[in-house]
């Protein structure tokens, strides 16, 4: 089809590759698109990218809500459903797909797409990154260019027709999530569905995590949120240590007393992991900590370390068994 120019957008090119079904979607704060895309390079191999494809996930995008390329929201708003259209960007539109692309990439290899920002405004952040950690992305960091968009419009929902995603709510629907996401884990716990408690647990702290990105450390309003989270990560670690997630309560008690290190029951769940774990040395000055800490919790602790001790006797006794076993059948040989 012919190449046609995008009605009062600078710098954008046009081509329907393949002509999509109705009327154009109508929008509105909270819509969401689903769709498919590649990102190429404007060269003459037309050098790929990107391919939502091949990481093996839709893309999403809700309207209203700032998403850093914002001349995608534009395009797609072109699009009739079942639309595919190849768009050619100029540099003045393309300048933040490095970090774009570096967000997309981290959540399809299951890390998290703001691992290692500063405390700092979009702009600052930007110079912060001497390396995006993609050498591609690197080079389009250092050399900004046009770049080809071609983009399969799935579906376009209205915001009362799904669940919203944490990272798509407004400050204040997130803090509106978090007593009701707090209520569901309780709950859930109570049936002993310990995995699914654990993840109404987590959803409430990601809400609270990204409420405190916009926050300067340890200053009131961070401090608030921070307050909210501590309970919510507790009731999560006491989840994992009933899955036997041990290594995993580890990793959480110990990043949060880092912050908190007179929080008497994350020491008390690091040191049952650590017992769980066969750390001996570790969990008795954990559960130490926490006798000193909180003396109403002396009773408790007693009761753990006879439980530990009693646990190491035994294992120095299988282990004294297994190697005399080893020990007299290579005397055999």
């Amino acid at each position: 089809m012919e190449e046609t120019y995008l009605l009062n957008v600078e710098g954008v090119k046009k081509k329907i590759l393949h002509g999509g079904q109705g009327e154009l979607p109508k929008l509105q704060d909270g819509s969401k698109f689903t769709f498919h895309f590649q990102t190429l390079k404007d060269d003459f191999e037309r050098t790929v990218i990107d391919d939502s494809r091949e990481a093996g996930m839709p893309m999403e995008i809700i309207v209203g809500k700032m998403f850093k390329l914002e001349i995608w929201e534009t395009l797609l708003s072109s699009m009739r459903i079942g639309e595919v259209a190849e768009f050619w960007c100029d540099t003045i539109h393309t300048g933040m797909y490095a970090l774009v692309s570096r967000g997309m990439r981290r959540i399809a290899e299951g890390r998290d797409p703001l691992e290692g920002q500063k405390h700092r405004c979009g702009m600052g952040n930007m110079f912060d990154y001497h390396s995006t950690g993609y050498d591609d992305l690197d080079e389009l960091q250092r050399t900004p260019q046009p770049l080809i968009f071609i983009m399969e419009l799935f579906r376009v929902e209205d915001p009362s027709a799904y669940k919203r995603d944490t990272w798509a709510m407004s400050k204040e629907e997130k803090l509106a999530a978090v007593p009701v996401l707090h209520s569901e884990g309780n709950r859930l716990v109570l049936r002993r569905e310990f995995a699914q408690a654990a993840a109404k647990y987590q959803e409430a702290v990601i809400c609270l995590r990204n409420l405190q990105a916009k926050e300067k450390p340890w200053e009131d309003g961070w401090l608030k949120l921070e307050s909210l989270v501590t309970p919510l990560v507790l009731n999560y670690c006491q989840c994992q240590l009933e899955l036997g997630e041990y290594y995993e309560v580890l990793e959480h008690t110990t990043e949060l007393l880092q912050k908190h290190n007179d929080n008497a029951k994350a020491y008390f769940k690091r040191a049952k992991a650590h017992a769980a774990v066969w750390n001996e040395r570790e969990a008795r000055e954990d559960f130490q900590r926490v006798a000193h800490l909180d003396p109403s919790m002396a009773a408790a602790v007693k009761k753990e370390l006879k439980q530990l001790g009693e646990r190491m006797r035994k294992k120095h006794v299988e282990d004294r068994k297994r190697y005399q076993g080893l020990f007299q059948s290579s005397q055999g040989l």
